[in-house]
């Protein structure tokens, strides 16, 4: 089978590789769409994402959805069949340590899981840019009926936006600021949207993805580059953009008593940021890591009518991988999708 397979800094390949094998309470995925990823795009850049360095060769891809091609051995699990449309939630608890009292429940803190497509553990844990993946048949999510396949592969990073979304508590009628249109930040926008935000606030430093987060829902965009302010004393704010220069400006958004998330993936090492309003403002700051199972929430949403087409902006081939990385690290992009050849719908 085909598989995307990074080797190292500027190393990518579309390889063969042998096809797997589902075994007992695993499902055989045929891969039809994958979303490519801030992470995707930092191993094809550095080999590297945060803390996770590659090892090893790495098949790359967590954001994907295909259809049942068999079941491994026993058993047929209720409520699935082969042909049947799914997403997948790319995490794998390892282990049965119980989480304590104050995180009940956020399976996405436990202390080891894998993820599809991640370097964080060697054995590296391969991911879903391929022909075919295994996958426990728990961590399958059908698709409801009405969502084709194409806009499923953006169910797991739509489920980032949502447990952003819920960990900054309830965001209804409130003022909203977005830093960061990357693909989470507006899918943050979508999501905020959803969940009732009054008036929603985007800034970016390019024309581009401001214009598909006014698109996904945003009210107000904002241009850096042109010296426009962000707004002042806005409830609740998200810094997506993961640069660490950036957080001090949204702080500083921030009203007195309001409420912070930081979604955006910072670098790991010490790295300035103006932190004072955090203190003097009393500003909840709060982390938002990965989602727990709001993937299922975003299924449902997506079958409700969230609209993610404007945030798709480009589709290749297995043929076109290289030019798909290029497009998606560029400043004229948003969710760039491969298409894995299996069925569509």
């Amino acid at each position: 089978m085909r598989a995307v397979v990074a080797h190292g800094p500027g190393d990518l390949r579309v390889e063969q590789l042998p096809e797997p094998e589902p075994g007992p309470g695993e499902a055989l995925i045929r891969m039809a769409f994958g979303g490519i990823c801030g992470s995707d795009l930092s191993y094809w850049r550095h080999g590297s994402t945060g803390v996770a360095v590659m090892t090893e060769p790495l098949v790359l891809g967590h954001e994907v959805s295909g259809r049942i091609a068999a079941f491994g051995p026993g058993p047929e699990p209720d409520g699935l069949a082969v042909g049947d449309p799914v997403t997948v939630h790319p995490a794998t608890v390892v282990g049965d340590e119980a989480l304590p009292d104050r995180i009940a429940g956020r399976t996405n803190l436990h202390r080891v899981v894998r993820y599809f497509g991640s370097a964080a553990f060697t054995p590296h844990t391969p991911g879903g840019f391929a022909d075919f993946r295994t996958v426990p048949v728990g961590q399958l999510r059908p698709v409801p009926e009405g969502v084709d396949l194409r806009r499923a592969a953006v169910a797991e990073p739509l489920g980032v936006a949502l447990h952003a979304v819920n960990r900054a508590g309830d965001v209804a009628g409130r003022t909203v600021l977005v830093g960061g249109c990357g693909p989470i930040g507006v899918l943050v926008v979508a999501a905020a949207r959803a969940a009732g935000a009054a008036a929603i606030t985007v800034a970016d430093v390019a024309p581009y993805p401001l214009g598909i987060a006014r698109r996904m829902g945003a009210d107000v965009a904002i241009d850096l580059t042109a010296g426009e302010p962000l707004p002042e004393d806005v409830e609740v704010a998200f810094e997506a953009s993961g640069v660490p220069a950036a957080v001090g400006p949204v702080l500083a958004a921030t009203a007195r008593g309001g409420v912070l998330v930081q979604v955006g993936n910072l670098p790991a090492g010490p790295h300035p940021a103006d932190l004072a309003a955090l203190v003097s403002r009393e500003i909840d700051y709060r982390g938002s890591y990965r989602f727990v199972d709001e993937i299922s929430d975003a299924l449902a949403l997506l079958a409700g009518g969230l609209d993610v087409e404007p945030m798709i902006s480009h589709t290749f081939g297995l043929d076109r991988v290289a030019e798909a990385f290029e497009v998606a690290g560029g400043r004229k992009s948003s969710k760039v999708l491969l298409d894995l050849g299996g069925p569509a719908s």
